[in-house]
């Protein structure tokens, strides 16, 4: 009894020492340039999860986990916009037991991430499902927009859900709207590359220009993921780290890249 109390305690004071420092470098990083929007490819939850001997769902579940962490450690930088491509329209081609598995992580969640108090309403964060909703089942879509009512009037930051998501898809889509406002309009002149952009989910939401985007897993491709957002300026980085693995020691890296670039253009 006393040995379980005093290893207990250990932990205890290992885990509350690792955050102080965490923290500690967290704060040193925002002393300099802090990027407006940092998205994620959440990348190698499936091989994580085989590299560990564990069922293709935990993998998952753990990617989650970590999208938390994540998305606290860029709160805590001042990071005003994370987006995160959570799941593909191609996704829906992967066995029926792996989808449904993986619809009945995102209801969980989505419901754990509006609760009084949790992460989304401690830093003030706007949840905005990003995608193709209407591909979604109804149980899924509920919670969507049950998350997105009950953060709609926090201001202080944006999260993007990217859920069912392509880039294509959120393209064409701004395309159709940009075309259907000018046949509602009298407007015949063409129409910009911006009247496009005004259209796209992402602009919508209020979301700055993308400024970093991180794919973990080693995998070096976009895979139809804001390919119009990071057309310009945008830094891309890869990570060789398995997505429920990836934290913050990985980020640190990428962080420290985009603060050399910007005072290298000062």
């Amino acid at each position: 009894m006393l040995l379980q109390l005093i290893s207990s305690s250990l932990d205890w004071l290992r885990d509350q020492a690792t955050a102080k420092a965490q923290d500690a470098l967290i704060n040193i990083l925002a002393a300099g340039p802090i990027p407006q929007h940092v998205a994620f490819i959440l990348d190698g939850n499936r091989r994580y999860a085989r590299s560990k001997g564990m069922h293709v769902t935990q993998g998952h579940t753990d990617g989650f986990y970590n999208l938390r962490k994540m998305l606290e450690i860029c709160m805590k930088l001042k990071v005003r916009c994370v987006s995160a491509y959570a799941f593909s329209i191609e996704n829906f081609k992967r066995s029926p037991e792996e989808v449904n598995a993986l619809m009945d992580l995102a209801e969980a969640k989505l419901l754990e991430l509006c609760q009084r108090g949790d992460l989304l309403d401690r830093y003030g964060i706007r949840l905005v499902v990003v995608g193709h909703k209407d591909m979604l089942p109804e149980r899924v879509l509920a919670a969507a927009e049950k998350a997105e009512n009950m953060t709609k009037h926090n201001d202080k930051a944006i999260f993007n859900l990217c859920m069912p998501y392509t880039s294509r898809d959120e393209i064409t889509t701004a395309v159709h709207s940009a075309v259907k406002a000018r046949l509602e309009g009298d407007d015949d002149t063409d129409i910009t590359p911006e009247e496009i952009e005004s259209h796209l989910m992402t602009s919508i939401a209020g979301s700055p220009p993308l400024d970093i985007l991180v794919r973990s897993s080693g995998v070096k491709r976009l895979s139809d993921y804001l390919l119009w957002q990071c057309s310009e300026d945008t830094q891309l980085q890869f990570s060789s780290t398995y997505w429920p693995e990836f934290g913050l020691l990985d980020f640190v890296p990428i962080i420290l890249d985009y603060q050399r670039k910007v005072w290298s253009k000062a």
